[in-house]
């Protein structure tokens, strides 16, 4: 299939509007946008899926009963930043609230509404503010107001993050496109951070949540920063059909070209949500192939982009590979670790640093080289079978700590 990538985020598939302010819901001498509404023009079939964490926040609990209520149908959604809404006893009150105060100002049902929130964890959110924006940004709605939306979900992201594409389905224009934000506590069990996802093809509901199950598996979740679960975690997809094509009800030859597309603006917002890690001056790849299935696949890539160790050496451009096998051999799946082969590489070479499980000789002038460059790649091969799996994620800083020893304060 020909895919091609395209601007507008959130926005760029037909029929969707979004909008995006400051409301000061936590005091910003900067006044950045801290919230965001995004609507469609007709409702769309919709699915979520959320954090595993056993602490859930209210907007996740209420979101993801919302989506039930209608067996997966919603309209817009609205989502904060700056307050996670999370821990607090009034917290599904808030999040119901917002739900309410977005239908009467869109004339739709409190249920078709998707709510989310990302920021401080315990600390009350105040109503006071939302109130006063639901009806500015209803009024700022646009077919481009996706940027404006986008910068409105960032905490300590320091870029907005976006994708889309553009592509042919039954013979019809198609379009999928999608904002996200993240940069720390980010090592989810299935979705990350807050990612909206908008589409214009005619997928059924169970499609939808089908796609979304299947893509989330081998982007967002191997995705890690730090090896910490947000509370909040939510992603959605919403697909309103107005590109037209006949309605995909089960898998076949559209429902491939569909999941392409979804992986390709989703793996694309991973590999942004890693690069902007909180701290980060490297995004960190690592590819395990050669393994007899893609769980087993998808464990052990975790299992390196997630250590410490490793991440800290990368940071000091330190080509000590025996950190990559040592995570390698914790990771929780059977191999022969005597067949396993190791290279890092990047724009500026390649190193081989191990073969059937044991290190082999290389230059460190070329490994530091190597090792300078913004991005770097692990790959690693098992030898066992034909599958292979990737994840992402950044070095470990001194700035790491910095942000997050004072972030609430």
């Amino acid at each position: 299939m020909e895919m091609k990538v395209i601007d507008g985020g959130v926005c760029a598939a037909k029929g969707f509007k979004a909008s995006g302010l400051y409301c000061g819901i936590k005091n910003n001498p900067t006044k950045k946008n801290d919230i965001a509404l995004i609507a469609s023009d007709t409702i769309c079939n919709a699915a979520g899926v959320y954090t595993q964490n056993k602490v859930k926040g209210a907007p996740v609990i209420v979101t993801k009963r919302n989506l039930e209520k209608t067996g997966g149908k919603a309209i817009a959604v609205i989502v904060n930043s700056k307050n996670a809404n999370t821990c607090n006893a009034d917290g599904e009150e808030k999040a119901e609230k917002m739900c309410s105060l977005t239908a009467g100002a869109l004339g739709i049902k409190p249920e078709e509404v998707i709510v989310a929130s990302t920021g401080v964890i315990g600390q009350i959110l105040p109503i006071e503010p939302v109130v006063e924006a639901v009806p500015k940004l209803k009024a700022a709605l646009s077919y481009d107001g996706n940027e404006q939306a986008a910068i409105a979900i960032m905490t300590t992201d320091t870029v907005k993050k976006e994708y889309a594409v553009e592509f042919t389905l039954d013979g019809k224009v198609c379009h999928i496109g999608g904002m996200a934000k993240g940069s720390g506590m980010i090592h989810p069990n299935m979705a990350t951070t807050l990612n909206f996802i908008t589409s214009d093809v005619a997928i059924s509901s169970e499609m939808v949540k089908k796609a979304l199950s299947e893509i989330v598996k081998v982007t967002y979740n191997c995705l890690s920063i730090d090896g910490d679960q947000s509370t909040n975690d939510t992603c959605v997809l919403m697909a309103n059909g107005l590109a037209g094509n006949a309605e995909i009800k089960s898998e076949g030859a559209e429902y491939d070209i569909f999941k392409s597309a979804l992986y390709e603006v989703m793996a694309n917002l991973t590999k942004m949500l890693a690069k902007d890690g909180e701290g980060a001056t490297k995004l960190l790849t690592c590819v395990c192939s050669g393994a007899s299935d893609i769980d087993k696949a998808i464990v052990v890539a975790k299992s390196v982009i997630r250590s410490p160790l490793f991440k800290c050496a990368m940071f000091g451009e330190d080509a000590n590979w025996g950190r990559i096998l040592c995570a390698i051999g914790y990771a929780e799946a059977d191999f022969d670790i005597t067949k396993v082969s190791v290279d890092i590489l990047s724009k500026n070479g390649k190193i081989h640093v191990c073969e059937n499980g044991a290190g082999v000789e290389f230059s460190e002038q070329v490994a530091k080289e190597v090792l300078s460059a913004d991005e770097i790649t692990i790959d690693i091969n098992l030898y066992e079978g034909s599958s292979s799996a990737t994840a992402w994620g950044c070095d470990l800083t001194y700035d790491y700590v910095k942000i997050n020893g004072d972030y609430r304060t």
